[in-house]
């Protein structure tokens, strides 16, 4: 043997070491990194361009998603659970059940920091406030979406995913419930709605703000979500509840075809300070005369129902009527809570507590 060729072996087998080292290392490295368990439900950012109907449908998987941000390695390690991919106009209770069970087993693990959920946008508020009451670890869970689908070269998939990652594993995260991270701003479940059915910025939360922003250097949050709490979920089956609209010339039929249809409780949009007319006042006194709760928020985006008017159908009539007020809940939330809250008492007194925390 040759000393050249001696030298040339030393060589390849110290660049084998070499190589091995790194890789171990980096093994190493990405093995301390926090957990986070991405939970996917489907909704436009699991979603590509059919060439035949041209239009997005679901397409791709959690491990999809993920491989479209590298860089994610650098905060954490990302496990994918594939719980389903379906539009986001399909989520029901059942399935929310299901959500939550996933995420309450990610969440018991120790090594898991937080929990992921991507999901469409159309009823993204409405899952992250159902985890936000049933999910009682203080472990973050984080919720996100796109609206711009995967074909798209603006895809906005992978910088909300990116940016979930980073705040998952942000300590400040802890003990602030469920939230929606999006455009780089971090929105608290319960305050925050979606604002316009297009645009990357859509979630917004109303007269409260962000609770803060993932910067390119660091997350931060300026505020904590105060009023939240905990709802047990007790039972896979809630309560059928419907929501019912107040409008100029509404004739209270829909809250008897809804007490007719099964419902065991009602939440009323009303108008303004929550108002309605005559004959949903009338027909909102023969629900509650059925024993069917009924809730009453509004349509206004912001702030609360208060009970001030005096006219038949205003807000203090209801209120003696035994009306609950949704406080500031939206409807579609207020529906949430009377559901999760029906499992635990059917009196008027017990549940306006619920709507007054």
């Amino acid at each position: 043997m040759t000393q050249r060729f001696k030298r040339s072996a030393l060589c390849l087998a110290l660049a084998g070491l070499a190589t091995s080292l790194l890789t171990a290392g980096a093994a190493q490295a990405q093995s301390a990194k926090p957990v986070c368990e991405l939970i996917a439900t489907g909704g436009t950012i699991a979603m590509k361009i059919d060439p035949v109907k041209k239009a997005p449908v679901p397409a791709i998987s959690g491990e999809d998603l993920l491989a479209t941000v590298p860089e994610i390695a650098d905060y954490a390690r990302v496990e994918v659970l594939n719980q389903s991919n379906v539009p986001s106009d399909y989520m029901d209770p059942p399935r929310w059940v299901a959500l939550q069970k996933a995420v309450d087993k990610a969440l018991a693990r120790k090594e898991v920091a937080g929990v992921i959920v991507s999901h469409g946008t159309d009823t993204l508020e409405e899952t992250g406030y159902f985890l936000d009451l049933t999910v009682k670890s203080d472990k973050p869970v984080i919720l996100i979406g796109a609206q711009r689908n995967a074909s798209e070269k603006d895809f906005d998939g992978p910088r909300n995913l990116l940016g979930a990652a980073r705040v998952c594993v942000t300590p400040e995260a802890k003990g602030k419930g469920a939230m929606l991270v999006l455009n780089n701003q971090i929105n608290a479940a319960r305050e925050v709605i979606k604002a316009h059915t297009s645009d990357v910025e859509t979630f917004k939360s109303g007269d409260y703000g962000f609770l803060g922003n993932v910067d390119n250097d660091r997350v931060i949050f300026y505020r904590a979500p105060l009023r939240r709490q905990h709802v047990p979920l007790i039972s896979d089956n809630l309560a059928k509840v419907e929501i019912i609209p107040m409008f100029g010339g509404a004739d209270g039929s829909l809250i008897k075809a809804a007490i007719a249809g099964g419902a065991k409780g009602i939440v009323i949009q009303g108008l303004g300070w929550g108002n309605v007319n005559i004959p949903m006042y009338e027909a909102i006194k023969d629900a509650i005369a059925q024993g069917v709760p009924v809730v009453v928020s509004t349509r206004v985006p912001n702030g609360r129902v208060l009970p001030v008017y005096g006219f038949q159908g205003g807000g203090k009539t209801l209120q003696d009527l035994g009306t609950i007020s949704a406080d500031n809940l939206p409807p579609h939330k207020a529906r949430i809570l009377l559901m999760l809250a029906l499992q635990h008492t059917q009196k008027r007194d017990e549940l306006q507590k619920y709507f007054d925390r």
